[in-house]
């Protein structure tokens, strides 16, 4: 019996132990914030932050918080999370990995409606536009500091990236207003334009903005890294080698979620400044 008894306290200790030691990877995402991320998961980027947590032998642990002001401050700078998916590659105060994708602003409008050809068609002068603005300041992105230098702000309508938090998939409006009608063009960021244009009932277009740089300091394109907190460089080597070894699969996910990629681009030297 002692021994019995014996075994059985060893190899509670020994699970004990193990599920001590299991591996926990603490990520900073929003969770309403379709095609990136949500609390259910079904964001792109909740699976690409799955496949690399299985790579590792870790589980994933989310801090929810809304990816607008404070974001960063209150999540990965004060400790909540360890791991940041999906910022620019340059961002600064964080310590990012290579990227792991490249996308553009792209186009949006019906089927059966033109597309524009570069931020200098005339049809951009001539059709209602939506573009994206961030933060209740309305602080203007890429493509509307492009349509003002060129005088296009009267037929011009803003669509707020945050929009309202109570509704699903707040981002989703600039693309549904192409779609019923309210607008003819939507300039959006691609991952986004090119996951909610599919899911329309109208048909929709979805084309990559031009030029890619409009002039040295307005870049179109960007690359997307993960992050991590800056001299956290242990983590941040782990998951850029994961980020090699599940490209396959990291691409596969993208693709299937319609993210516009400039990669090809890149590598052909489309993509110049």
């Amino acid at each position: 019996m002692c021994s019995n008894s014996l075994k059985a306290a060893l190899v509670a200790a020994l699970l004990v132990s193990g599920f001590a030691e299991a591996r926990e990877l603490k990520v900073c995402a929003d969770p309403n914030n379709l095609p990136f991320s949500n609390d259910k998961g079904e964001g792109f980027e909740n699976k690409i932050v799955e496949l690399i947590a299985h790579d590792l032998g870790a589980t994933v642990t989310y801090a929810w918080r809304a990816q607008r002001r404070g974001f960063l401050r209150e999540g990965l700078k004060a400790e909540a999370c360890d791991l940041v998916p999906a910022l620019p590659s340059n961002l600064e105060g964080v310590r990012t990995t290579a990227p792991y994708y490249r996308s553009s602003y792209v186009f949006v409008t019906r089927a059966d409606e033109p597309v524009p050809q570069s931020f200098n068609d005339a049809l951009l002068r001539e059709r209602k536009i939506g573009v994206q603005l961030v933060g209740d300041d309305g602080w203007n992105t890429p493509p509307a500091h492009a349509l003002a230098k060129r005088g296009i702000v009267g037929n011009v309508r803003g669509y707020s990236l945050y929009g309202d938090y109570r509704e699903p998939n707040p981002p989703a409006r600039i693309i549904e207003a192409v779609a019923d009608g309210s607008i003819d063009v939507a300039i959006a960021w691609g991952p986004l334009g090119g996951y909610f244009a599919t899911r329309q009932a109208a048909p929709l277009k979805v084309a990559p903005v031009k030029p890619f740089f409009d002039g040295p300091q307005l870049p179109m394109v960007w690359d997307i890294s993960m992050a991590v907190r800056k001299g956290d460089d242990a983590l941040r080597d782990e998951i850029e080698a994961a980020l090699v070894r599940l490209k396959p699969r990291i691409d596969a996910i993208l693709e299937d979620y319609g993210v516009p990629r400039a990669d090809k681009a890149a590598r052909n030297g489309e993509i110049r400044p």
